[in-house]
């Protein structure tokens, strides 16, 4: 299957299982615009890059003092690597939030290396066949290290079998791709593994006093908040024990043919996400 489709296949998925279309709605100074990207400054060295073919599929540049970190590279975005260096003269790491194509579409392709959880190379050969850079793997719990700044690797999986949130615990907050849903999860995995995920990261935003979650589609008022990711606990819990049924999904997508919409959030899952 080409790449284009699998973009496809994701775009009409959201489309159909989002009520709302959200309003772009992004704060801070915009640093870059052109055909594919606009970047808007999130704080004084964090930067938030928005396409616009996939949701406004999201990225996110953050600089330390010796050198950067770009998490996920859009869906399809010309000369990324330039753009990057017109925003931060340091070295750049490429990471994923996970290998779906419009985290690591064509433009990973600038990128010598990239960064995964080794979960997410099943995806690999249908994601993402055509990449001739190394893939390179990383370990929860590992800190990147940036100079005078580090971002935590923490494993989250759900969406996919490999998604990886980046958290700042100096910042009080992190990117966390689709691992939540930005308001329309895609639980490509089971409730069991959404539920130790949510669990892990509830205690982990308590304990470091991580405010929000940058999200992997991001608009502006969607962070995944404490609250988002122990509302999706609760619907995890449900599912599992039947006090929340799910209703038929129409038109679904990916196989998901079931949702829940429940405290503002959508997932959408098949029968196998209860096993």
């Amino acid at each position: 299957m080409k790449r284009i489709s699998l973009i496809a296949i994701l775009t009409i998925a959201v489309q159909l299982a989002v009520l709302a279309q959200p309003q772009f709605n992004i704060q801070g100074e915009e640093v870059y615009k052109g055909d594919d990207v606009v970047f808007h400054q999130i704080d004084e060295h964090t930067w938030v890059g928005t396409g616009h073919i996939m949701f406004n599929e999201s990225l996110y540049l953050v600089e330390g003092d010796e050198k950067a970190v770009l998490i996920d590279a859009g869906t399809n975005i010309k000369d990324l690597d330039k753009i990057v260096a017109s925003i931060t003269d340091k070295p750049v790491m490429l990471v994923a939030t996970h290998v779906h194509p419009d985290h690591t579409g064509a433009s990973i392709d600038y990128f010598p290396e990239l960064y995964i959880n080794p979960a997410d190379t099943v995806g690999i050969p249908q994601f993402m066949p055509n990449y001739k850079g190394d893939v390179k793997y990383l370990k929860d719990g590992e800190l990147i290290d940036l100079g005078g700044r580090q971002l935590e690797v923490v494993f989250t999986p759900g969406h996919t079998p490999g998604s990886t949130t980046f958290v700042d615990k100096a910042a009080h907050y992190g990117f966390s791709g689709d691992s939540f849903g930005s308001g329309n999860l895609l639980l490509t995995t089971n409730f069991s593994t959404l539920l130790a995920t949510c669990e892990k990261t509830s205690k982990l935003m308590a304990d470091q006093g991580i405010e929000k979650l940058y999200p992997g589609h991001f608009f502006g008022p969607n962070e995944e908040t404490p609250q988002r990711v122990d509302d999706l606990e609760k619907i995890a819990k449900g599912a599992l024990s039947g006090d929340i049924a799910g209703e038929t999904n129409p038109g679904a997508m990916l196989g998901l043919d079931l949702f829940i919409n429940q405290y503002g959030v959508r997932v959408n899952y098949n029968e196998k996400a209860l096993k």
